[in-house]
Protein backbone atom coordinates (compact mmCIF):
# COMPACT_ATOMS: atom_id res chain seq x y z
CA UNK A 1 0.00 0.00 0.00
CA UNK A 2 1.15 3.52 -0.78
CA UNK A 3 3.10 5.03 2.12
CA UNK A 4 0.80 8.01 2.63
CA UNK A 5 -2.23 5.70 2.93
CA UNK A 6 -0.77 3.63 5.78
CA UNK A 7 -1.94 6.00 8.58
CA UNK A 8 -5.44 5.95 7.07
CA UNK A 9 -5.33 2.16 6.88
CA UNK A 10 -4.39 1.94 10.56
CA UNK A 11 -7.27 4.25 11.50
CA UNK A 12 -9.70 2.15 9.45
CA UNK A 13 -8.59 -1.19 10.87
CA UNK A 14 -8.57 0.07 14.47
CA UNK A 15 -11.95 1.73 14.01
CA UNK A 16 -13.44 -1.57 12.86
CA UNK A 17 -12.66 -3.20 16.22
CA UNK A 18 -13.36 -0.08 18.25
CA UNK A 19 -16.79 0.46 16.72
CA UNK A 20 -18.02 -2.90 18.02
CA UNK A 21 -16.72 -2.08 21.50
CA UNK A 22 -18.36 1.36 21.28
CA UNK A 23 -21.65 -0.26 20.30
CA UNK A 24 -21.33 -2.76 23.15
CA UNK A 25 -20.70 0.06 25.67
CA UNK A 26 -23.76 1.92 24.37
CA UNK A 27 -26.01 -1.12 24.70
CA UNK A 28 -24.65 -1.82 28.19
CA UNK A 29 -25.34 1.79 29.21
CA UNK A 30 -28.95 1.55 28.02
CA UNK A 31 -29.42 -1.78 29.79
CA UNK A 32 -27.85 -0.48 33.02
CA UNK A 33 -29.95 2.70 33.00
CA UNK A 34 -33.19 0.81 32.41
CA UNK A 35 -32.57 -2.15 34.72
CA UNK A 36 -34.00 -2.48 38.25
CA UNK A 37 -30.57 -1.32 39.44
CA UNK A 38 -30.54 1.76 37.22
CA UNK A 39 -30.27 4.01 40.29
CA UNK A 40 -26.81 2.52 40.98
CA UNK A 41 -25.70 3.47 37.47
CA UNK A 42 -26.83 7.09 37.91
CA UNK A 43 -25.51 7.30 41.48
CA UNK A 44 -22.09 6.15 40.27
CA UNK A 45 -21.95 8.83 37.60
CA UNK A 46 -23.05 11.54 40.04
CA UNK A 47 -20.70 10.48 42.87
CA UNK A 48 -18.03 13.07 43.56
CA UNK A 49 -14.36 12.27 43.10
CA UNK A 50 -11.55 14.45 44.46
CA UNK A 51 -8.04 14.76 43.12
CA UNK A 52 -5.33 16.99 44.56
CA UNK A 53 -3.68 17.79 47.87
CA UNK A 54 -6.42 18.48 50.40
CA UNK A 55 -4.00 19.29 53.24
CA UNK A 56 -2.29 21.94 51.07
CA UNK A 57 -5.53 23.53 50.01
CA UNK A 58 -5.43 22.44 46.36
CA UNK A 59 -8.08 20.03 45.25
CA UNK A 60 -10.46 19.40 42.34
CA UNK A 61 -13.81 17.84 43.16
CA UNK A 62 -16.11 16.88 40.31
CA UNK A 63 -18.84 14.28 39.71
CA UNK A 64 -17.49 11.10 38.17
CA UNK A 65 -19.17 11.73 34.80
CA UNK A 66 -17.48 15.15 34.56
CA UNK A 67 -14.06 13.60 35.14
CA UNK A 68 -14.89 11.49 32.09
CA UNK A 69 -16.33 14.33 29.98
CA UNK A 70 -13.79 16.97 31.00
CA UNK A 71 -10.77 14.77 31.73
CA UNK A 72 -10.72 11.65 29.58
CA UNK A 73 -12.30 13.51 26.68
CA UNK A 74 -9.52 16.10 26.84
CA UNK A 75 -7.18 13.22 25.95
CA UNK A 76 -9.58 12.23 23.15
CA UNK A 77 -9.50 15.79 21.79
CA UNK A 78 -5.72 15.82 22.14
CA UNK A 79 -5.64 12.80 19.86
CA UNK A 80 -8.04 14.53 17.45
CA UNK A 81 -5.62 17.47 17.37
CA UNK A 82 -2.72 15.16 16.55
CA UNK A 83 -4.70 13.61 13.68
CA UNK A 84 -5.65 17.02 12.29
CA UNK A 85 -2.06 18.27 12.44
CA UNK A 86 -0.71 15.13 10.76
CA UNK A 87 -3.30 15.24 7.99
CA UNK A 88 -2.54 18.92 7.31
CA UNK A 89 1.24 18.43 7.30
CA UNK A 90 1.49 15.17 5.37
CA UNK A 91 -1.87 13.58 4.67
CA UNK A 92 -5.17 13.97 2.89
CA UNK A 93 -5.37 17.65 3.85
CA UNK A 94 -1.80 18.55 2.90
CA UNK A 95 -2.59 20.00 -0.53
CA UNK A 96 -5.52 21.82 -2.13
CA UNK A 97 -6.06 19.00 -4.61
CA UNK A 98 -6.24 16.35 -1.89
CA UNK A 99 -8.19 18.40 0.62
CA UNK A 100 -10.74 20.14 -1.60
CA UNK A 101 -13.35 17.35 -1.82
CA UNK A 102 -13.34 16.21 1.85
CA UNK A 103 -13.22 19.81 3.11
CA UNK A 104 -16.15 20.91 0.93
CA UNK A 105 -18.09 17.73 1.76
CA UNK A 106 -17.48 18.27 5.48
CA UNK A 107 -18.62 21.90 5.31
CA UNK A 108 -21.82 20.82 3.55
CA UNK A 109 -22.28 18.10 6.16
CA UNK A 110 -21.91 20.69 8.94
CA UNK A 111 -23.98 23.58 7.59
CA UNK A 112 -27.05 21.75 6.21
CA UNK A 113 -27.81 19.81 9.46
CA UNK A 114 -27.56 23.08 11.41
CA UNK A 115 -29.98 24.79 8.99
CA UNK A 116 -32.43 21.87 9.14
CA UNK A 117 -32.26 21.74 12.95
CA UNK A 118 -32.84 25.48 13.43
CA UNK A 119 -35.79 25.43 11.02
CA UNK A 120 -37.30 22.32 12.64
CA UNK A 121 -37.53 23.50 16.25
CA UNK A 122 -40.49 25.48 17.54
CA UNK A 123 -39.15 26.29 21.00
CA UNK A 124 -36.55 29.15 21.04
CA UNK A 125 -34.93 27.56 24.12
CA UNK A 126 -33.76 24.68 21.93
CA UNK A 127 -31.69 26.85 19.57
CA UNK A 128 -28.64 26.25 21.75
CA UNK A 129 -28.55 22.65 20.53
CA UNK A 130 -27.76 23.61 16.92
CA UNK A 131 -24.27 22.13 17.21
CA UNK A 132 -25.49 18.65 18.20
CA UNK A 133 -26.29 17.25 14.69
CA UNK A 134 -23.21 18.63 12.93
CA UNK A 135 -20.75 15.90 13.99
CA UNK A 136 -19.63 12.59 12.48
CA UNK A 137 -18.33 9.70 14.59
CA UNK A 138 -15.24 8.44 12.78
CA UNK A 139 -15.09 5.16 14.72
CA UNK A 140 -18.66 4.07 13.97
CA UNK A 141 -18.74 5.30 10.35
CA UNK A 142 -15.41 3.74 9.41
CA UNK A 143 -16.27 0.60 11.34
CA UNK A 144 -19.38 0.07 9.20
CA UNK A 145 -17.48 0.81 5.99
CA UNK A 146 -14.80 -1.67 7.01
CA UNK A 147 -17.43 -4.43 7.21
CA UNK A 148 -17.27 -4.54 3.41
CA UNK A 149 -13.52 -5.13 3.45
CA UNK A 150 -11.86 -4.74 0.06
CA UNK A 151 -15.20 -4.65 -1.76
CA UNK A 152 -15.30 -0.86 -1.47
CA UNK A 153 -12.60 1.33 -3.09
CA UNK A 154 -9.78 2.48 -0.81
CA UNK A 155 -10.47 5.99 -2.12
CA UNK A 156 -13.90 5.90 -0.46
CA UNK A 157 -12.36 4.99 2.89
CA UNK A 158 -9.78 7.76 2.52
CA UNK A 159 -12.56 10.24 1.63
CA UNK A 160 -14.63 9.29 4.69
CA UNK A 161 -11.59 9.47 6.97
CA UNK A 162 -10.58 12.89 5.65
CA UNK A 163 -14.01 14.53 5.82
CA UNK A 164 -14.63 13.06 9.30
CA UNK A 165 -11.38 14.66 10.52
CA UNK A 166 -12.39 18.02 8.99
CA UNK A 167 -15.77 17.53 10.67
CA UNK A 168 -13.99 17.05 14.01
CA UNK A 169 -12.05 20.28 13.44
CA UNK A 170 -15.31 22.15 12.81
CA UNK A 171 -16.79 20.68 16.01
CA UNK A 172 -13.74 21.76 17.99
CA UNK A 173 -14.08 25.34 16.71
CA UNK A 174 -17.80 25.39 17.52
CA UNK A 175 -17.20 24.12 21.07
CA UNK A 176 -14.45 26.69 21.67
CA UNK A 177 -16.34 29.68 20.25
CA UNK A 178 -20.02 29.02 20.99
CA UNK A 179 -20.11 26.81 24.09
CA UNK A 180 -17.73 28.76 26.33
CA UNK A 181 -19.34 30.48 29.33
CA UNK A 182 -18.21 33.12 31.85
CA UNK A 183 -14.69 33.30 30.44
CA UNK A 184 -11.97 34.41 32.88
CA UNK A 185 -9.45 36.09 30.61
CA UNK A 186 -6.67 36.14 33.22
CA UNK A 187 -6.60 32.33 33.39
CA UNK A 188 -6.79 32.12 29.59
CA UNK A 189 -3.79 34.47 29.41
CA UNK A 190 -1.78 32.28 31.80
CA UNK A 191 -2.63 29.21 29.71
CA UNK A 192 -1.69 31.12 26.55
CA UNK A 193 1.75 31.98 27.95
CA UNK A 194 2.45 28.33 28.75
CA UNK A 195 1.20 27.24 25.31
CA UNK A 196 3.39 29.88 23.66
CA UNK A 197 6.41 28.48 25.52
CA UNK A 198 5.51 24.97 24.36
CA UNK A 199 5.11 26.21 20.78
CA UNK A 200 8.60 27.76 21.07
CA UNK A 201 10.03 24.41 22.19
CA UNK A 202 8.25 22.70 19.29
CA UNK A 203 9.66 25.15 16.76
CA UNK A 204 13.10 24.39 18.18
CA UNK A 205 12.30 20.69 17.54
CA UNK A 206 12.60 19.93 21.23
CA UNK A 207 10.27 17.58 23.03
CA UNK A 208 10.49 16.06 26.50
CA UNK A 209 7.62 14.22 28.14
CA UNK A 210 8.94 15.34 31.52
CA UNK A 211 8.29 18.95 30.50
CA UNK A 212 5.28 18.48 28.23
CA UNK A 213 2.97 16.42 30.44
CA UNK A 214 3.26 18.47 33.68
CA UNK A 215 2.70 21.68 31.69
CA UNK A 216 -0.26 20.02 29.93
CA UNK A 217 -1.93 19.31 33.28
CA UNK A 218 -1.48 22.97 34.29
CA UNK A 219 -2.96 24.18 30.99
CA UNK A 220 -5.89 21.76 31.37
CA UNK A 221 -6.65 23.04 34.90
CA UNK A 222 -6.45 26.67 33.73
CA UNK A 223 -8.91 25.95 30.92
CA UNK A 224 -11.18 24.04 33.32
CA UNK A 225 -11.37 27.08 35.62
CA UNK A 226 -11.45 29.69 32.84
CA UNK A 227 -14.88 28.90 31.37
CA UNK A 228 -13.50 27.51 28.09
CA UNK A 229 -14.13 23.79 27.93
CA UNK A 230 -10.93 21.93 28.95
CA UNK A 231 -11.12 19.62 25.94
CA UNK A 232 -10.06 22.61 23.80
CA UNK A 233 -6.81 22.57 25.78
CA UNK A 234 -6.25 19.05 24.43
CA UNK A 235 -6.45 20.24 20.83
CA UNK A 236 -4.17 23.23 21.41
CA UNK A 237 -1.62 21.11 23.23
CA UNK A 238 -1.57 18.67 20.30
CA UNK A 239 -0.62 21.50 17.95
CA UNK A 240 2.55 22.16 20.00
CA UNK A 241 3.93 18.64 19.45
CA UNK A 242 6.87 18.64 16.99
CA UNK A 243 6.29 16.73 13.76
CA UNK A 244 9.98 16.50 12.82
CA UNK A 245 12.27 13.49 13.11
CA UNK A 246 15.18 13.57 15.50
CA UNK A 247 17.46 11.86 13.00
CA UNK A 248 17.91 11.63 9.24
CA UNK A 249 16.94 8.59 7.21
CA UNK A 250 20.56 7.99 6.20
CA UNK A 251 21.71 8.12 9.81
CA UNK A 252 18.90 5.72 10.77
CA UNK A 253 20.03 3.17 8.16
CA UNK A 254 23.67 3.47 9.26
CA UNK A 255 22.80 2.93 12.93
CA UNK A 256 20.56 -0.05 12.16
CA UNK A 257 23.17 -1.67 9.90
CA UNK A 258 25.92 -1.18 12.48
CA UNK A 259 23.77 -2.66 15.24
CA UNK A 260 22.69 -5.63 13.14
CA UNK A 261 26.31 -6.56 12.49
CA UNK A 262 26.50 -7.75 16.10
CA UNK A 263 23.79 -10.32 15.36
CA UNK A 264 25.18 -11.27 11.94
CA UNK A 265 28.63 -12.04 13.37
CA UNK A 266 27.22 -14.23 16.12
CA UNK A 267 24.06 -15.57 14.46
CA UNK A 268 24.85 -19.15 15.46
CA UNK A 269 25.09 -18.06 19.09
CA UNK A 270 21.70 -16.30 18.79
CA UNK A 271 20.12 -19.41 17.27
CA UNK A 272 21.43 -21.82 19.89
CA UNK A 273 21.20 -19.68 23.07
CA UNK A 274 18.31 -17.98 24.83
CA UNK A 275 20.64 -15.43 26.43
CA UNK A 276 22.20 -12.79 24.16
CA UNK A 277 25.77 -11.64 24.50
CA UNK A 278 26.20 -8.25 26.13
CA UNK A 279 27.18 -6.71 22.76
CA UNK A 280 23.91 -7.94 21.25
CA UNK A 281 21.90 -6.57 24.16
CA UNK A 282 23.49 -3.17 23.55
CA UNK A 283 22.80 -3.51 19.81
CA UNK A 284 19.14 -4.28 20.45
CA UNK A 285 18.86 -1.18 22.65
CA UNK A 286 20.55 0.91 19.94
CA UNK A 287 18.03 -0.39 17.36
CA UNK A 288 15.14 0.56 19.66
CA UNK A 289 16.54 4.06 20.21
CA UNK A 290 17.15 4.54 16.48
CA UNK A 291 13.59 3.40 15.74
CA UNK A 292 12.19 5.89 18.23
CA UNK A 293 14.21 8.74 16.72
CA UNK A 294 13.02 8.08 13.16
CA UNK A 295 9.45 8.59 14.37
CA UNK A 296 8.45 12.19 15.05
CA UNK A 297 7.05 12.87 18.54
CA UNK A 298 3.69 13.62 16.91
CA UNK A 299 3.44 10.26 15.16
CA UNK A 300 4.78 8.30 18.11
CA UNK A 301 2.32 9.81 20.59
CA UNK A 302 -0.58 9.42 18.16
CA UNK A 303 0.32 5.78 17.54
CA UNK A 304 0.78 4.97 21.24
CA UNK A 305 -2.39 6.79 22.25
CA UNK A 306 -4.74 5.30 19.64
CA UNK A 307 -5.45 1.97 21.44
CA UNK A 308 -6.28 3.87 24.65
CA UNK A 309 -8.66 6.16 22.75
CA UNK A 310 -10.42 3.41 20.81
CA UNK A 311 -10.53 0.65 23.40
CA UNK A 312 -10.88 2.61 26.64
CA UNK A 313 -11.73 6.33 26.49
CA UNK A 314 -14.46 6.21 23.83
CA UNK A 315 -16.25 3.16 25.29
CA UNK A 316 -16.09 4.67 28.81
CA UNK A 317 -17.52 7.93 27.45
CA UNK A 318 -20.29 6.03 25.66
CA UNK A 319 -21.14 4.05 28.81
CA UNK A 320 -21.29 7.24 30.89
CA UNK A 321 -23.35 9.28 28.41
CA UNK A 322 -25.62 6.93 26.46
CA UNK A 323 -27.53 5.60 29.46
CA UNK A 324 -30.93 7.20 28.91
CA UNK A 325 -33.73 5.89 31.14
CA UNK A 326 -36.81 5.01 29.06
CA UNK A 327 -39.91 4.16 31.10
CA UNK A 328 -43.60 4.98 30.84
CA UNK A 329 -43.00 7.92 33.18
CA UNK A 330 -39.97 9.29 31.29
CA UNK A 331 -40.60 12.80 29.97
CA UNK A 332 -39.35 13.12 26.38
CA UNK A 333 -39.38 16.34 24.36
CA UNK A 334 -40.08 15.12 20.83
CA UNK A 335 -39.73 18.72 19.67
CA UNK A 336 -36.02 18.15 20.29
CA UNK A 337 -35.68 14.44 19.50
CA UNK A 338 -37.03 14.67 15.96
CA UNK A 339 -35.12 17.80 14.80
CA UNK A 340 -31.83 16.23 15.93
CA UNK A 341 -32.62 12.88 14.32
CA UNK A 342 -33.85 14.46 11.07
CA UNK A 343 -30.86 16.81 10.92
CA UNK A 344 -28.44 13.90 11.36
CA UNK A 345 -30.17 11.64 8.83
CA UNK A 346 -31.35 14.09 6.17
CA UNK A 347 -28.97 16.96 6.88
CA UNK A 348 -25.79 14.95 6.59
CA UNK A 349 -27.06 13.10 3.51
CA UNK A 350 -28.10 16.29 1.69
CA UNK A 351 -25.13 18.37 2.84
CA UNK A 352 -22.35 15.90 2.02
CA UNK A 353 -23.89 14.69 -1.27
CA UNK A 354 -24.85 18.13 -2.58
CA UNK A 355 -21.56 19.77 -1.59
CA UNK A 356 -19.55 16.93 -3.19
CA UNK A 357 -21.66 17.07 -6.39
CA UNK A 358 -21.25 20.84 -6.73
CA UNK A 359 -17.50 20.64 -6.06
CA UNK A 360 -17.02 18.03 -8.80
CA UNK A 361 -19.36 19.69 -11.31
CA UNK A 362 -17.62 23.04 -10.83
CA UNK A 363 -14.26 21.23 -11.18
CA UNK A 364 -13.12 22.48 -7.79
CA UNK A 365 -12.50 18.87 -6.72
CA UNK A 366 -12.35 15.37 -8.17
CA UNK A 367 -13.84 12.07 -7.09
CA UNK A 368 -11.33 9.52 -5.75
CA UNK A 369 -10.30 6.69 -8.07
CA UNK A 370 -12.98 4.00 -8.37
CA UNK A 371 -15.61 6.11 -6.55
CA UNK A 372 -18.88 7.34 -8.09
CA UNK A 373 -21.70 9.45 -6.67
CA UNK A 374 -23.72 6.40 -5.65
CA UNK A 375 -20.92 5.52 -3.24
CA UNK A 376 -20.87 9.12 -2.00
CA UNK A 377 -24.59 8.81 -1.16
CA UNK A 378 -23.91 5.73 0.99
CA UNK A 379 -21.02 7.41 2.78
CA UNK A 380 -23.09 10.58 3.23
CA UNK A 381 -25.60 8.59 5.27
CA UNK A 382 -22.73 7.13 7.33
CA UNK A 383 -21.78 10.75 8.03
CA UNK A 384 -25.04 10.98 10.00
CA UNK A 385 -23.50 8.73 12.67
CA UNK A 386 -22.88 11.62 15.05
CA UNK A 387 -22.72 9.66 18.30
CA UNK A 388 -19.55 10.50 20.31
CA UNK A 389 -19.10 14.16 19.35
CA UNK A 390 -22.88 14.77 19.16
CA UNK A 391 -23.40 13.38 22.67
CA UNK A 392 -20.51 15.50 23.86
CA UNK A 393 -21.96 18.72 22.41
CA UNK A 394 -25.41 17.80 23.80
CA UNK A 395 -23.88 17.77 27.30
CA UNK A 396 -22.61 21.31 26.72
CA UNK A 397 -25.81 22.59 25.13
CA UNK A 398 -28.44 21.34 27.58
CA UNK A 399 -28.32 21.45 31.37
CA UNK A 400 -31.98 20.55 31.84
CA UNK A 401 -32.19 16.75 32.43
CA UNK A 402 -35.28 16.35 30.21
CA UNK A 403 -33.72 18.25 27.31
CA UNK A 404 -30.42 16.44 27.71
CA UNK A 405 -32.10 13.02 27.72
CA UNK A 406 -34.22 14.02 24.70
CA UNK A 407 -31.11 15.21 22.85
CA UNK A 408 -29.37 11.91 23.57
CA UNK A 409 -32.37 9.95 22.29
CA UNK A 410 -32.32 12.06 19.12
CA UNK A 411 -28.60 11.40 18.63
CA UNK A 412 -28.94 7.65 19.19
CA UNK A 413 -32.02 7.42 16.92
CA UNK A 414 -30.49 9.55 14.16
CA UNK A 415 -27.16 7.74 14.30
CA UNK A 416 -28.83 4.31 14.26
CA UNK A 417 -31.03 5.08 11.23
CA UNK A 418 -28.14 6.77 9.38
CA UNK A 419 -25.90 3.77 9.96
CA UNK A 420 -28.55 1.32 8.75
CA UNK A 421 -29.31 3.37 5.61
CA UNK A 422 -25.63 3.81 4.79
CA UNK A 423 -24.94 0.10 5.25
CA UNK A 424 -27.95 -0.98 3.12
CA UNK A 425 -27.13 1.41 0.27
CA UNK A 426 -23.48 0.33 0.13
CA UNK A 427 -24.51 -3.34 0.38
CA UNK A 428 -26.86 -2.91 -2.62
CA UNK A 429 -24.18 -1.11 -4.64
CA UNK A 430 -21.60 -3.80 -3.92
CA UNK A 431 -24.09 -6.58 -4.78
CA UNK A 432 -24.93 -4.91 -8.12
CA UNK A 433 -21.26 -4.43 -8.89
CA UNK A 434 -20.60 -8.10 -8.14
CA UNK A 435 -23.48 -9.30 -10.33
CA UNK A 436 -22.33 -7.11 -13.23
CA UNK A 437 -18.78 -8.45 -12.90
CA UNK A 438 -20.00 -12.06 -12.88
CA UNK A 439 -22.25 -11.60 -15.91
Amino acid sequence: MNTFLKPVDRIINTSNSGSFLLLFATVMALIAANSPWGYLYHDLLKSEVTFGFVEKGFELTEPFYLWINDGLMAIFFFHVGLEIKREILDGELSSIRKASLPVIAALGGVLVPIIIYINSISNPDLVRGWGVPMATDIAFSLGILQLFGKKVPIGLKVFLTAFAIVDDLAAVIVIAVFYATDIQLTLVLYAGIILAFMVFLGLKKYFSKFIFFPLSVVVWILFLKSGIHPTIAGVLLALTIPATRRTTLDMFFENIKASLQSFVKEKEHVRSHQILKIEQVHAAVDIRIASEKINSPLQKIEHDLRPWIVFFIMPVFAFANAGVTLTSSTVVDFGLVLPIAIALIGGKFIGITLASWLAVKLKIAYLPKGVNFKYIIGVAFLGGLGFTMSLFIANLAFLDPVLLSSAKIGVILGSFVSGILGYVILRILISKKKSITVS
